[in-house]
């Protein structure tokens, strides 16, 4: 039976498809079809997205539907909504707003916005495509768990729960892909990882043993292959790509090249095997050599690369080793014109950058277990969180910016890299202090990017206690101990300002000379000389304070209760 029309050739074909099949299949515990023609409760949403992933956990699936737009009774049949219709941010903000009442910030991992034709009529219909709970851990909407009994919402059982919570946290990479054989791996790849694993262990005995071993042989060996049968790393890193279609998601990278006008200049996109595709994208990138002064008293720049090519490989196989391959999404290289930025789906285990950087951190576990050990078998990553800490030190040894992580983002993770300096201070203090510990300079980097607020008080004690930043809360800027010049003592005046008896003297001589004045009259008078790293806001706010300070001591006073036009006086 047909329920719509579409057309065939569609980029969205494949959803018009799915929308089709799941109408014909009609409501089970991991699909909700709501009429919705208006607007819909959010939080009615967020109760079916708890219910929906649950579900989709217990019965082995990766991911459920909620869609809206699609009659309810009587013939099937799309009938349009007008759900956060509008404006193109209102589905981004919606997405994000239900990742803020759900564990660990899970979201949708897709929202698509179809228009079927039904009676020679377009009809906006909305899909959401929920993922499944995480092992071990239900999905809860406001703090509730929720779950499905026939095509009703109900209280998430306790057995439901139980279950979901022992389950044991399985390796995606390791799972086997169904129909795949050696045949559906890409014999050149092999070679290749052949070669790199015996460079890697680098013994005569080991190097002679592979040698002699099949290709099945040597991949049993590390594990790539079970029984004849191949898993989802093995696709992943050595994977033939005419084959993809065998995962569930086809996994891809995308670089994409912007101008200074944040145009979109040029893109690529790279399939399987992924053993090399490191050296493919870096073909692709502009490395061009940067030039600097590392101090003042430097006669001649220091000339670097922008991009160390050991950091970029480091963190592109890492996104390649940690992401979560059952979101489907894709890893992104977004190279602009003195950053590259790496997005890659999942969410970063650690939770924070900081804890990485501290001597003693070890991970609890990898997403990917057994691709990552296989990467660092064939010399891709580096073992542990090591490699995030060179990735660090690189930056710092070169006097550059840290990178920078995001993870306020539901279901992905980036990291920008800097290929030139920010602050001439930052970069001063880094070749005057070249012991700094990481986490000190990574405390550094933030005060230079303006993010001093968000540190803890700990850090500012810390920071504060070894005279590297000075100012108040809200504008912090790094000390003036590396002041070496007149120029830069003249910048730290700008920054630090007077000490506020100066300005209550300017106050008082200019009343003495002109008898009185009004609050824009001061403003005139001080408002060049306060610190330039207040804002104009906190300028006002400094003003009003050192005219109450002066009334309280009764050295000033105002001539009428009027705040508007009332003048300033010497008080008699």
């Amino acid at each position: 039976m047909t329920y719509f029309q579409y057309d065939h050739k569609s980029e969205y074909a494949e959803y018009y498809e799915t929308l089709h099949k799941l109408i014909e299949r009609w409501e089970y515990e991991i699909v909700e079809f709501k009429e919705a023609k208006g607007q819909y409760s959010e939080d009615r949403v967020g109760q079916y997205f708890s219910a929906i992933s649950n579900e989709a956990n217990l019965a082995g699936k990766q991911y459920g539907w909620f869609i809206i737009g699609v009659s309810e009774q009587g013939e099937k049949h799309p009938v349009g909504t007008s759900f956060k219709q509008g404006d193109s941010t209102l589905l981004e903000k919606f997405k994000y707003n239900i990742g803020k009442g759900t564990t660990d910030g899970i979201t949708f991992l897709d929202i698509i916005e179809l228009y079927p034709e039904y009676n020679g009529k377009a009809h906006r219909v909305l899909m959401f495509k929920i993922p499944a709970a995480v092992a071990g851990m239900p999905t809860e909407w406001n703090t509730h768990y929720y779950a499905r009994s026939g095509d009703s919402l109900v209280p998430l059982q306790q057995y439901k729960i139980d279950a979901i919570r022992n389950q044991d946290r399985r390796d995606w990479s390791k799972l086997i892909i169904s129909g795949a054989t050696i045949d559906h791996l890409d014999k050149d790849a092999i070679d290749f990882v052949r070669e790199k694993y015996k460079e890697k262990m680098n013994r005569p005995h080991i190097m002679e043993e592979v040698d002699t071993m099949s290709d099945e042989e040597f991949l049993t060996k590390i594990k790539l292959m079970r029984g004849g049968r191949v898993t989802n790393a093995a696709m992943i890193l050595l994977g033939n790509p005419d084959y993809d279609s065998l995962f569930e998601n086809a996994p891809s990278l995308m670089w994409r090249l912007y101008g200074a006008d944040s145009e979109l200049k040029d893109y690529e996109i790279f399939t399987i095997p992924f053993i090399a595709v490191a050296n493919q994208i870096f073909a692709k990138i502009r490395n061009l050599t940067y030039r600097y002064m590392p101090n003042q008293l430097s006669l001649f720049p220091k000339e670097t690369q922008q991009y160390d090519t050991w950091l970029l490989r480091e963190l592109l196989n890492n996104c390649i080793a940690h992401s979560n391959y059952q979101l489907g999404g894709r890893i992104y290289i977004n190279e602009c014109e003195d950053s590259i930025k790496i997005v890659n789906p999942g969410d970063f285990l650690p939770q924070n950058i900081e804890t990485v950087l501290q001597t003693t951190y070890n991970p609890p576990f990898y997403r990917n277990q057994l691709l990552a050990d296989t990467m660092v078998k064939f010399h891709m990553i580096d073992t542990a969180t090591s490699g995030i800490k060179k990735v660090y030190r690189i930056q710092k040894e070169k006097y550059f910016p840290m990178p920078d992580y995001e993870f306020s983002a539901a279901n992905h993770v980036a990291v920008t890299v800097y290929g030139k300096t920010l602050n001439e201070r930052y970069t001063y203090i880094l070749f005057d202090n070249p012991d700094l510990d990481l986490e000190t300079v990574y405390l550094l980097d933030q005060v230079q990017k303006g993010n001093g607020r968000k540190l803890s008080k700990e850090a500012l004690s810390f920071l504060r206690k070894h005279k590297l930043v000075e100012g108040r809360l809200n504008s912090l800027f790094l000390s003036a101990e590396v002041a070496q010049t007149i120029d830069e003592e003249a910048q730290y005046i700008k920054n630090k300002g007077f000490d506020d008896q100066y300005y209550r003297d300017m106050i008082i001589d200019y009343l003495e000379k002109f008898e009185k004045a009004q609050r824009k009259d001061f403003r005139k008078l001080l408002w060049d000389k306060l610190p330039e790293v207040l804002t104009d806001k906190q300028k006002e706010r400094k003003i009003l304070t050192l005219l109450t300070y002066l009334k309280k001591k009764g050295r000033i006073e105002t001539d009428s209760t009027n705040q508007q036009t009332c003048n300033w006086v010497l008080r008699k």
